[in-house]
């Protein structure tokens, strides 16, 4: 089993109801709910930072991109953004392993963290790739 679907959205938070639409209608019955509610929560997580962070300033018709994969084995989610671009492994490094309830911001990159089973941040020509991988045993 090899799928993938791909969806460009606008750079605004309104788009978050329709990308998470979307992402459902591509569920497998082998993915566990528990595996699929955890990329659900990551691609929340990701497209937001990519709006709210990467995005900033930038006009709401500036794309993001997202290609989600499935796999016999694990789910991939890549976001692709527009904007300047950071070191996530240096960011993660800097961030404390607890972060109060009453904080605005911060938990966003340490839910991914935590969420996901590899997760990177590069740069791919004039563009940012996140890309959230989760690994599962499928259930028949």
């Amino acid at each position: 089993m090899s799928k993938k679907s791909q969806l460009q959205v606008r750079s605004t938070l309104d788009e978050l109801s329709l990308v998470l639409d979307w992402f459902n209608q591509l569920h497998q019955p082998a993915i566990p709910k528990t595996v699929w509610m955890q990329c659900q929560t990551a691609l929340a997580e990701g497209l937001t930072n990519a709006i709210r962070h990467a995005h900033r300033g930038k006009p709401t018709e500036t794309p993001i991109e997202i290609e989600v994969t499935m796999q016999a084995r694990s789910l991939e989610i890549r976001i692709w953004d527009q904007g300047a671009g950071f070191d996530l492994a240096q960011r993660l490094a800097a961030l404390p392993q607890t972060v109060s309830q009453d904080e605005i911001g911060g938990r966003g990159l340490l839910l991914l963290q935590r969420l996901t089973d590899r997760l990177s941040y590069r740069r791919t020509g004039d563009r940012n790739c996140l890309l959230i991988v989760k690994d599962y045993v499928a259930t028949d």
